[in-house]
């Protein structure tokens, strides 16, 4: 698979690579990032043809945008996709005063959750201001979700449905952004919005990966139907698709079950079998189905985000995936990588 290679975002005028550097660890998430390896990062991601970047002003508690303004704010604004997010509002405050868990120096802003129409617009131009750049392409509503909201997931949903919601349309009437969406860390949530209102795209962790396909049922064919895009991240969930079926291997941010260490066990053995790496596996299977047009990936070193553009690129023979198929291991359904 080709990092650089373009691939139009649904139904909306826009291309973007299929392979995209996400900002997280930028925001310093458990432990710091300095401003030369932050510059590095960003750098070999272009010069590898990388053109399309997220961030959001969660990480690092505006961090991650102050760095990714800094790195692209010279480059041509045509030449590459920016997305960034809403539900947040930042707000200047001493760093003595403010509990940054877990990210660590990080910028000092105080961040509160804010889904009204008013707070939305307001958090949209504080984004562009803090990256410096006159627009974002795409804008999700951030973390609306069960994992992150808890039992106010209902009522959080519903304030965004309304006045985030109306604040994105109004945007993207405007011609202000192009494509708006939601970033969620569950596919449900993604499949009732959509439902519910014309969005154009998703962001979502982790949920449809080589040991996740319960988006093949109902959600992922919705977005076809309607010309959504889902853009996927934490392809490894979490950890165990790269390390592989090692003790300790974490899976949705815990050590991996036993029923899941046997699964990836079995993986690996057809990945040995085609001499396939298991990250390599992993970070292609996501971007074969047609509604899936990029990888998000965020790396903490230099040396991690080249060996994740390695391992998108590794050559996986067709194969492999009919191996995978037949021993149960990927459903029947799941559309598989074809050659470049």
């Amino acid at each position: 698979m080709n990092p650089s290679k373009r691939r139009k975002l649904g139904r909306v005028d826009i291309e973007v690579t299929t392979f995209g550097f996400g900002t997280a660890p930028l925001g310093n998430i458990f432990r710091p990032i300095d401003e030369p390896t932050a510059e590095a990062m960003f750098d070999t991601a272009w010069n590898s043809g990388v053109r399309f970047y997220d961030t959001a002003p969660m990480y690092g508690h505006g961090l991650a945008e102050l760095r990714t303004g800094h790195s692209l704010r010279w480059k041509n604004r045509g030449d590459f996709v920016l997305s960034s997010k809403v539900g947040r509002r930042l707000k200047p405050a001493r760093r003595e005063t403010i509990d940054f868990a877990p990210w660590v120096d990080a910028a000092p802003f105080t961040m509160d959750f804010d889904y009204s129409y008013d707070g939305t617009m307001r958090a949209f131009e504080d984004s562009l201001q803090r990256m410096g750049l006159e627009r974002m392409d795409i804008c999700f509503i951030h973390d609306i979700d069960v994992f992150t909201r808890g039992k106010d997931q209902p009522e959080v949903f519903s304030q965004a449905m309304d006045g985030a919601w109306r604040a994105l349309e109004r945007l993207r009437d405007e011609g202000a952004v192009k494509a708006i969406g939601v970033g969620v860390n569950e596919w449900e949530v993604c499949h009732e919005a959509l439902k519910q209102r014309d969005f154009d795209c998703f962001l979502l962790a982790g949920r449809y990966t080589l040991l996740e396909q319960d988006a093949l049922d109902t959600f992922l064919p919705l977005c076809e139907e309607r010309g959504a895009a889902v853009i996927v991240g934490g392809g490894f969930n979490s950890g165990i698709l790269a390390t592989g079926a090692k003790e300790g291997a974490k899976y949705n941010y815990a050590p991996a079950s036993a029923d899941i260490l046997n699964k990836v066990g079995r993986i690996e053995a057809v990945c040995r079998d085609h001499n396939v790496p298991l990250a390599a596996a992993a970070l292609q299977f996501v971007v074969a189905h047609p509604a899936v047009p990029a990888f998000m990936a965020g790396t903490r070193t230099v040396e991690q985000l080249n060996q994740n553009l390695a391992w998108f690129s590794h050559p996986i023979p067709a194969a492999f995936w009919i191996d995978l198929k037949a021993k149960g291991l990927l459903r029947e359904d799941a559309p598989t990588p074809a050659a470049d």
